[in-house]
Parts: C-alpha cells; sequence; structure tokens
C-alpha cells in the first residue's frame, strides 16, 4: 500500500538543481547588457512604440557567463507606456539569449529573461513572494531578483520572471505542440460591428467567428481559435461538461488565488487579462497565472463598480462575480453555480489561508526577502519610489505616483481573519484517512477512510501529464471497499503502472481534498 505523495513538477526538481543562479529565489542575479549602439534606448524605445518584437543585438553577461549575439527588447504595458512618460530610466526588458546562435542556452535550458520594473509595488515583494505562494498549487513561473546593468551603468533591481514558453509548458504539461493563448486583450485592434458585445479576455461565448475574438486573446500557437470557442461555448452553454475540455482544479486553485491575494490586476478583476490557456495532448485547456506585481491589493477594481478601499479589499466576498451573477465572468460564475465546483473551490481558498498566511508564514518569508535586497534597493538610484516607501510598504502603505498602494501586512493580516470568519469556511470539513490502493494484478483498487462526506470522488490519470478522469467512491463492498457501512470508500480505475490521483470528499457545504495540495502533489501506484 502506497500512501506517499507524488510532488508533480515533471523535470523541475531536476532543473532546479541546474539552473538555482538563474530562478533560485533566495539569490539575487546579476545581468549585464552591452550595446554597441550608443543610441540603444531610443532605439529600443522606437520598436515599442510601432508595436512590434523587433530586437537589438547585444552581448549579455549573466552571472559571470558571455551570451554573445542575444536579443533585447523592451516589454511590457502600463510598466513600459508610464514609467516612459514619467521620463524614468528603469523601463522592464525581454532578453532572447538563443536570438542568434540557437543553440545558445542558459543554466537549465531556459532561453528567455523577462526582467520587470518593479511597477506599482514598493515594498519590491509583491511579485515574488506570490509567484512562490502560487507554486504550491498550479503551474507557475519561478521568480527571483536580478540586478541589471546597460554599458557598465547600473540602472537598479529588477524583478526576474520565468517565461511562459516551450521549455514551461513542456515541463508543466508534456508537450508545447498545442493550442496555446496568452490572454490579454490588444487594447488598440479593431472591433468588428457584427460581434457580441464581450468583456476583455473573459471566455464569454461570442459566437463561432474568430474574427470575434481576434483583440481579445493573443495567440501563440500556428492554430487553435476553434480550439478557443469550442472552449468557451462549453463553459457558457454547458459547463457541466466542462471537465472534457478544461482542467477545473487547476482553474479552481487559480481563482482561489486571485481571491484570497486580492490579485486583481487577472481574470478576476476589471482589465479581466493576465493569464495563459493552453490545451495539451488530451485536449484539456489548462491556465497558467502571469504578472503578480500588482497583486496583495496593488489594482482595486473587481470591474463591478468604483475602486475598492482598503476595508473593501480586506473583508473581498470569496465569492465576488458568482455572488452577482456576473455573465461577463463565466469561469468565476458558472463554474461556482455547479455544487461540487464550488466545494472544491472553498476547500481551495481554506487551505491557502492556512498554508501561507493564518500560520504567519509570508510574513516571515516576506521579511526574509527584504532583508536579502536592502542593500541592493538602497543602492537603486533609478528606482521608482523612495527607500523609506520601501520598508514602509511590507507592513503599511505607500505611494507609487499619485496611487496609494496598500501594505501587505496591512491588506493580509485583516484579510486572513475576515477568510478565516467567514460562515462557510467555519463549516465543519469531511475527513479522509488511510488512503491506500490494492494492486490485485488483474485490477486496481483505490481506497479510503471518509467521514462526514456525502459524496466521494476519485479523479485519477495513467499519466504524469494531462486530464484527469472522474469516479465516485462507494462505501458498498462493491468497489473493493471492504465491507458496507464500514467508513471505507472504494473506486477501482483500470490497473495501470503510474496511475496518478487524488480524492475529494464532499460534503453539505464543504469538501476535502487528499493530498490537499491535489493535483501539485498526488498519491500513485508505481
Amino acid at each position: 500500500m502506497n500512501k506517499f505523495f507524488l510532488l508533480v513538477l515533471g523535470l523541475s526538481l531536476l532543473t532546479n538543481l541546474t539552473a538555482q543562479d538563474i530562478y533560485n529565489i533566495d539569490t539575487i542575479q546579476e545581468i549585464r547588457i552591452f550595446f554597441e549602439e550608443p543610441d540603444w534606448d531610443a532605439r529600443l524605445d522606437s520598436f515599442k512604440q510601432l508595436g512590434n518584437d523587433e530586437r537589438l543585438v547585444a552581448d549579455v553577461t549573466i552571472n559571470g557567463k558571455l551570451y554573445k549575439d542575444a536579443g533585447i527588447r523592451y516589454k511590457g504595458n502600463s510598466s513600459y507606456f508610464n514609467i516612459r512618460k514619467s521620463g524614468a530610466s528603469k523601463l522592464p526588458f525581454n532578453i532572447k539569449v538563443n536570438y542568434k546562435n540557437k543553440k545558445q542556452k542558459l543554466p537549465g535550458g531556459y532561453i528567455t529573461l523577462k526582467l520587470s520594473n518593479v511597477f506599482r509595488d514598493p515594498s519590491f515583494l509583491r511579485e515574488i513572494l506570490a509567484y512562490e505562494i502560487a507554486g504550491k498549487y498550479m503551474p507557475a513561473s519561478r521568480a527571483n531578483f536580478a540586478k541589471v546593468y546597460v554599458n557598465g551603468k547600473y540602472l537598479g533591481l529588477y524583478h526576474n520572471s520565468e517565461s511562459v514558453d516551450d521549455k514551461f509548458l513542456d515541463e508543466n504539461f508534456g508537450n508545447h505542440k498545442g493550442t496555446f493563448f496568452k490572454c490579454d486583450p490588444n487594447w488598440s485592434a479593431r472591433e468588428f460591428s457584427h460581434c457580441p458585445v464581450s468583456d476583455k479576455a473573459s471566455l464569454m461565448y461570442l459566437g463561432h467567428d474568430s474574427l470575434c475574438y481576434l483583440r481579445l486573446y493573443e495567440i501563440k500557437s500556428k492554430t487553435g481559435w476553434t480550439d478557443l470557442m469550442d472552449l468557451a461555448k462549453v463553459l457558457n452553454k454547458t459547463p457541466e461538461k466542462i471537465e472534457s475540455v478544461l482542467d477545473i482544479n487547476e482553474t479552481l486553485w487559480m481563482l482561489a488565488f486571485n481571491n484570497v491575494l486580492v490579485n486583481l490586476d487577472s481574470y478576476s478583476g476589471r482589465l479581466c487579462h493576465n493569464y495563459y490557456l493552453y490545451r495539451d495532448k488530451t485536449e484539456v485547456f489548462h491556465p497558467v497565472i502571469w504578472d503578480m506585481n500588482l497583486c496583495f491589493g496593488g489594482f482595486r477594481y473587481t470591474g463591478l463598480g468604483s475602486p475598492l478601499s482598503n476595508e473593501d479589499m480586506q473583508t473581498l466576498s470569496p465569492f465576488e462575480h458568482y455572488k452577482q451573477k456576473n455573465q461577463k465572468r463565466p469561469l468565476i460564475t458558472n463554474l461556482l453555480s455547479i455544487g461540487l465546483y464550488r466545494k472544491m473551490y472553498v476547500a481551495h481558498v481554506k487551505t491557502m489561508v492556512e498554508e501561507n498566511f493564518s500560520n504567519g508564514f509570508y510574513m516571515k518569508r516576506a521579511k526574509e526577502l527584504q532583508k536579502m535586497i536592502d542593500p541592493h534597493v538602497r543602492e537603486d538610484s533609478n528606482k521608482l519610489y523612495t527607500y523609506e516607501d520601501f520598508m514602509a510598504n511590507l507592513e503599511s502603505s505607500a505611494k507609487a505616483d499619485k496611487s496609494t498602494i496598500i501594505g501587505i501586512e496591512e491588506l493580509m493580516n485583516k484579510r486572513t481573519e475576515y477568510l478565516t470568519n467567514h460562515p462557510l469556511l467555519q463549516k465543519e470539513d469531511p475527513v479522509i484517512s488511510e488512503v491506500a490502493h490494492i494492486d490485485y494484478e488483474t485490477s486496481l483498487a483505490v481506497q479510503a477512510r471518509v467521514e462526514k462526506a456525502e459524496k466521494v470522488w476519485l479523479f485519477y490519470r495513467y499519466d504524469d501529464k494531462g486530464r484527469f478522469m472522474r469516479l465516485e467512491m462507494f462505501d458498498d463492498s462493491g468497489h473493493n471497499d471492504e465491507l458496507e457501512g464500514d467508513g471505507f470508500c472504494g473506486a477501482t480505475p483500470e490497473r495501470k503502472k503510474g496511475t496518478q490521483y487524488y480524492i475529494v470528499a464532499e460534503g453539505e457545504h464543504s469538501a476535502m481534498f487528499s493530498p490537499r495540495r491535489a493535483s501539485k502533489e498526488l498519491h500513485v501506484f508505481e
């Protein structure tokens, strides 16, 4: 009987060992860019203003290793245009080390560095801390800090975030050949008059004309518009069939994360963007969260009215959009309308709160990171805030331009109290124990002792990537659960070595997972 958890990270454990100098959160990278052109800044500006992805060639030294003929461009929207307009020089970069030499790669096989200028985050901590928390529960980029120099001049301390690219897709989903979208509207693109009214990259169903989706999603694969339209149709017309086209558990983790951490510059906020969708070889889409610099209350708009006050963010309902029946957010409203999914979502909210906030982890970790970067922030003469604001914003509000950015502790201490005492999160959870699988050579039995549950579900798959299938587990002696009424529930999926699974016990108001971090952690039949 096997009770240990398989940490489903593909090859990421090996990657972390071989690439600690690139994304290890406890290290600060040193990146030196050398342009031959004295007007490099103006030329990069020109590329960006024209809206193309053209790059300027430069030599880049990363942690002492030279990468010749890399391709450099500015990146970002608000973090570029707002900062450029203000006259500041700390602009965000995208570096592709294999731009000319296709065999040239960073340690671990990476080819792209995305360097963010810590826009609207006086604490310098939001993006790094948020990605670390997200990575416990769902596919998410790794991120750390980097000191960036251009032609010998120190530009400042940046965030260094892993690109959601072919390598990321291979590691997390087994391949990179599937349909792939960046869900970020092109705000200046043409609207077509025959298309239904839409609300950004919200997955509202706009019919089966790809022109109606063209300005709302950026396609990264060669084809795939039909796949996206099919997903939107199922989500909006027949959401009870959504598991056939969407990884529901990863989606619920993303929605729970956005809510708990008040990450409103996301699907859950007014702009409804900053996520990717990837369709794997089993024809199931996976969401990938992206762009965390405004996490922890850095953006105050849900899209349902006025900007939120500090108190509004501290007491943001875990059912925002759902309780308003907002059809412009079908990924929230339609999924949470299904009882099982709503209970799974509540379980994820509770897990995130308990593992990161009510136990004080987030502040302990944030203070460690703050101490590590303190001297580098001090010497960053191009930073977008004062050093005093940097020191203050972990705990209390600080200014970013004309905006007030709530302190991380100021937000999350009261938010944790609010969520912990929320009536639905106070409901008694089912209990799962003694999880085991039994190999009968010709069949496989999965069983667990379950208490206080109305139904029990086995989610399983036969590969380490791809779609989970679902079976109901019964306490009826007919599913290798020993005796009827003994508290053990069982199910018998097809016997295949390498089967991965997790269990969901569904109570009247809530649910419990085993493992609690499923599907990032799983039980496995080897």
